[in-house]
């Protein structure tokens, strides 16, 4: 079994979901592997991941509105707001989504779903630079 891994910088603009699909594309490609997995770690507390309908962006705006609802920005319950109102908030949104995921290498490429593509949730106000180590095993 071979081991390929990549760390992976991305700026982000501030709040909201980036598809990283094409990039972590690239990254399989170079492993080599035409079986196995590839692993995305998402190395913060304040962003994550998820696989999310690509074709329609209606489809992740719901998300992020369903996040807000969830953890919304200055509750005056939260007490950790060291960096700002949207601190613990982004905590809370990267805790219900994921850190990591696992999508299946087949025939070479990322055995994703027609409609699918990966994103990172980036759940600060701010731009900030994320940290993506991608492990790809076959």
């Amino acid at each position: 079994m071979s081991c390929y891994q990549e760390t992976l910088r991305i700026r982000t603009a501030g709040r909201g979901l980036l598809e990283i699909t094409a990039a972590v594309r690239e990254i399989v490609a170079r492993a080599g592997t035409t079986t196995g997995l590839c692993v995305v770690f998402c190395a913060h507390t304040s962003c994550s991941l998820v696989i999310q309908e690509n074709a329609d962006p209606s489809a992740r705006r719901d998300l992020e509105a369903w996040l807000e609802r969830l953890a919304p920005d200055g509750d005056p319950r939260n007490e950790h707001v060291a960096e700002g109102p949207d601190d613990s908030p982004a905590h809370m949104r990267a805790a219900v989504t994921r850190t990591s995921e696992t999508i299946p290498v087949v025939a070479g490429a990322l055995a994703l779903g027609t409609w699918q593509g990966l994103f990172l949730a980036e759940h600060r106000l701010a731009p900030h630079e994320r940290r993506l180590v991608v492990s790809v095993q076959g």
